[in-house]
Order: C-alpha cells, then sequence, then structure tokens
C-alpha cells in the first residue's frame, strides 16, 4: 500500500503511525504543503494522511498555502480515495466537506476521555473500539459535523471528536498517533499552552503515561488496519 502523508510541523515525527507503516513494509512519502506546492498524482499513494499543525484552517491570509492544500484534499475525496485526519488534519476535512471550523469553548490538551457514539463500538465494519476510551488531545479549534457525515466520537470539553464520510473518509480531533516522542515533541515546542484551564492538564499529568500510549496505538493500529483492508477490497 502507498501512504502519504501531508505534515505541518518541524518536529512531526508521525509517531506510531509510522511503526505501523514500517511494520506492514508499506511505502510511505511525506509532503510539506508550506514548502511545496506540488501534490502527488492520483495514482500515486492508495491512503492520504493529513497530519497536525500549529496553525488553524481558517488562515488563509497568514498561510496561502492552504487553498492550495485545500484543493488538493478536496479532488481526493471526490476521486473516492482513502483520507485520514488528525486534529488540524480532520479540521479540514470537515472545512472542505462544508462544515465550519472556529475557536472551541475550551482548549483540551492532556489525557481525556472519549466516549463513542451509538451503536458504533459494536459496528463490524469499522474498527475496533471500546465504547469509552482515554485519548490524548492537544487542540484550541472544533469544527461541525458536515452534511452527509456520521459523527463517531464525543468528549466533554468537545462534541465533535470525529466522523466519517462516505465509507473511506475518517477525521477524528484528538491524537491516537500519539507516542512518548510525540509527547516529548509537544512538551519542548508547545509547552506554553499548559495554562491553567478547565480541560488543560498540567506536565506531571501528561508524561509517563505507558499505558496509555500503549491504548492508543492499539486504537491506531486497528484503524490503519481498517484502512488496508478497504484498500485491499477494492
Amino acid at each position: 500500500m502507498k501512504i502519504h502523508c501531508l505534515v505541518h510541523l518541524e518536529f512531526e515525527t508521525l509517531g506510531n503511525i509510522r511503526e505501523w507503516i514500517c511494520n506492514k513494509k508499506h511505502a510511505l512519502s511525506l509532503g510539506i504543503p508550506a514548502e511545496d506546492s506540488v501534490f502527488p498524482q492520483m495514482d500515486d499513494f492508495d491512503l492520504l494522511i493529513i497530519m497536525g499543525g500549529l496553525m488553524s484552517v481558517y488562515q488563509e491570509d497568514d498561510f496561502p498555502w492552504l487553498r492550495n492544500e485545500k484543493q488538493f484534499v478536496r479532488d481526493v475525496i471526490d476521486s473516492g480515495k482513502a483520507v485520514y485526519g488528525v486534529c488540524f488534519g480532520a479540521q479540514m476535512i470537515s472545512e472542505v466537506l462544508g462544515g465550519k471550523v472556529s475557536q472551541s469553548r475550551y482548549k483540551e490538551i492532556g489525557w481525556h476521555k472519549v466516549r463513542s457514539l451509538g451503536p458504533f463500538y459494536e459496528d463490524d465494519s469499522l474498527f475496533h473500539v471500546p465504547a469509552d476510551f482515554v485519548a490524548f488531545h492537544w487542540h484550541g479549534d472544533t469544527f461541525t459535523l458536515p452534511a452527509g457525515a456520521r459523527r463517531l466520537f464525543e468528549s466533554e470539553a468537545c462534541p465533535e471528536q470525529g466522523f466519517i464520510y462516505g465509507g473511506n473518509v475518517l477525521a477524528v480531533q484528538f491524537h491516537p498517533e500519539i507516542d512518548e516522542g510525540c509527547v516529548e515533541n509537544l512538551i519542548k515546542n508547545c509547552g506554553s499552552d499548559l495554562v491553567e484551564g478547565r480541560y488543560i492538564q498540567h506536565m506531571e499529568e501528561i508524561c509517563g503515561r505507558d499505558d496509555l500510549i500503549l491504548s492508543s496505538s492499539s486504537l491506531m493500529f486497528s484503524i490503519l488496519d481498517w484502512f488496508e483492508n478497504k484498500i485491499e477490497q477494492r
């Protein structure tokens, strides 16, 4: 399988996504929209992954390259390709599909509970996920549910935590790709975000959670296995 990742942070490592790709011996290519306006052809990849970022999708005046990236993502979705977006990537998918992205009422940073909605966690056609689980968050924006999308997750701080669209486009606000290196990089580069807040944890609560990093990896691998199976069945 050929996987193309759009990366928006200098310290982006892809977390456990890279581990899964290496274990499966799939092909990985990276694109940095802020530095290169050339995107791959549709035949050059099977799955598009859109990673997180420090900017907001509505800041086109400050980051003009966002316009080209949004058009590319729109074209990929229209082509029927598999697409996965995380955090900023999920917000971009929402906007491309007609949703709205704006500042959330609360910043949500750290390990917080996420709830699966409806019968999702019992749906054999989707990836395995429990009814309730703890996931890693680091965001101040949120999105609205696009028309035609199925809402999958919610948290106390943020009602929109993920959706599926068209059976092959998945957007999640939280970070199942998180690993120890991701946590360290976020603390190092974005530690100033750790101010007092209702849903902002202290550094001591965020670091050293090997148990939660392990469960996040299990969820991320389940999601990627699901994409792999769908692509193989085409």
